[in-house]
């Protein structure tokens, strides 16, 4: 079996269209990855043997989308030592901020590193996790520089377009 060395997991299954935006990432970097529902709350047993299970897999980095109360990124990140990502998901009346909120603050030791809610923060948490695994392996550290530079150019070709119309 070939390593997994991020685990994407989510609260609902309905978060999946934004925590797809880090898998998407991941997968243009180069990088395997696993994506699947578990719940801090309805499901916590679940949870605990996707924990037991993630060292076989090789599981360096998790990152972990939630709404509402958002308990399950603090939940991973208590019960391992490898750097949690948590995705605040804006699936509640709150629209993420309670999300955002509940995961960003943490208790001393437990830390999870938080960006931003939505669609944005999945790809970002792809992008920072990406960046963990390249501390150790150069070949993700290029692919990584590749893809800030594409970012780089994409805008110098944005600003050419724009400078060549006439306002």
């Amino acid at each position: 079996m070939a390593p997994i060395p991020v685990l994407i997991l989510m609260g609902s299954d309905s978060d999946a269209p934004i925590m797809q935006g880090a898998r998407d990432l991941l997968t243009e970097l180069g990088i395997s990855s696993e994506m699947t529902v578990a719940s801090a709350h309805r499901s916590p047993a679940r949870v605990v043997r996707l924990l037991e299970e993630a060292p076989r897999k090789g599981v360096k980095v998790f990152i972990v989308g939630a709404g509402a109360a958002a308990h399950l990124a603090g939940m991973i990140a208590a019960h391992t030592t490898c750097p949690v990502i948590g995705v605040p998901i804006d699936s509640s009346v709150l629209n993420g901020l309670d999300a955002l909120l509940s995961t960003v603050q943490m208790p001393p030791g437990v830390p999870v590193a938080t960006v931003s809610i939505g669609k944005a923060g999945a790809t970002n948490a792809g992008v920072l996790a990406a960046q963990i695994l390249a501390v150790g392996d150069p070949a993700i550290r290029e692919r990584l520089e590749a893809y800030k530079k594409e970012l780089a150019e994409k805008i110098d070709q944005a600003a050419a377009r724009l400078d060549s119309e006439v306002y």
